[in-house]
């Protein structure tokens, strides 16, 4: 299977901050905010991985990451001229997926869980279908929100409903199988004119090969597009890293405890960052795992 990262889009509700940086590059609390959702990737098992974003911000992106060798990654780099919807990823990375499945993360959602790792290689191995996974919260409108029957299975998603008829928003992570950038190319622009990922998760539904996994007690899903929700995103990492010594979205320990990187290559990676707490935390990390 292999990842893309979106990391596209103008940043509009984080404005003037993002007038002159990409979003995705601002900082959650220690870490830059793409980090988080490459880590999440990682813990699928995923180690080729496209990162998507605007002409002007692309080089920042391969400035910060580059080819991905130093983490036992492979990245590969694509623009996205302009954000005509989510899906539109799809048909933009069509020659690089190959025909393979394929998982994507927006590129300013941070989804944190002792049980993630688990569950994103549950999501990555089933054979047919999409997976994509839901988390209650306040304010549903502002995101694609899917229903449930009584027998607990997914019947309908909307995105952004005047009158949702549940709590339960999708967050930003999606697993596909090997059909997805056909199915991509067959919807059409939505009324505001972008490229819907729920109408692509629709098309899985409509067939019965959509799965929902709830994300329950014990997970946090933080979507840190607007100024409140980046600083809450910030004090959450802090107080996990502070209070538990847990790393949280550093893609050096994930590719350490993946396997994807030795013990040495992750020493190193800590001593580049040697005056910094992170640095320190992963030096931790090499010395008593």
């Amino acid at each position: 299977m292999k990842g893309i990262l979106l990391a596209g889009g103008s940043g509009t509700r984080l404005h003037p901050m993002t007038i002159a940086a990409s979003k995705q590059l601002l900082p959650v609390y220690d870490k830059p905010m793409v980090y988080y959702p490459l880590t999440t990737l990682m813990l699928a098992g995923i180690r080729d991985i496209m990162i998507i974003s605007t002409p002007s911000d692309l080089p920042q992106f391969r400035r910060l990451l580059g080819d991905g060798a130093r983490l036992g990654l492979r990245f590969a780099y694509a623009e996205q001229p302009t954000p005509d919807g989510i899906a539109q990823a799809f048909l933009i990375a069509r020659d690089w997926i190959g025909g393979e499945a394929c998982a994507l993360a927006l590129g300013d959602n941070l989804i944190f869980a002792d049980h993630l790792s688990a569950l994103l290689q549950e999501a990555a191995a089933r054979p047919r279908g999409a997976t994509v996974f839901a988390y209650r919260v306040r304010d549903p409108e502002r995101y694609g929100v899917v229903s449930f029957g009584a027998d607990g299975m997914a019947t309908d998603i909307v995105e952004k409903p005047h009158n949702p008829t549940s709590n339960w928003a999708v967050t930003g992570l999606y697993f596909y199988d090997e059909r997805v950038c056909d199915l991509a190319a067959s919807i059409r622009p939505s009324p505001r004119g972008e490229l819907e990922i729920t109408d692509l998760n629709r098309l899985y539904l409509e067939e019965g090969t959509l799965q929902v996994d709830r994300l329950g007690r014990g997970c946090a899903w933080l979507d840190a597009g607007k100024p409140d929700s980046l600083l809450h995103a910030a004090t959450f990492v802090q107080t996990l890293q502070e209070r538990q010594g847990l790393l949280v979205g550093s893609p050096e320990e994930v590719a350490f405890r993946m396997g994807f990187i030795d013990r040495e290559a992750l020493r190193a990676e800590a001593n580049r960052l040697i005056k910094t707490e992170l640095g320190r935390m992963l030096l931790d990390v090499v010395d008593h795992t």
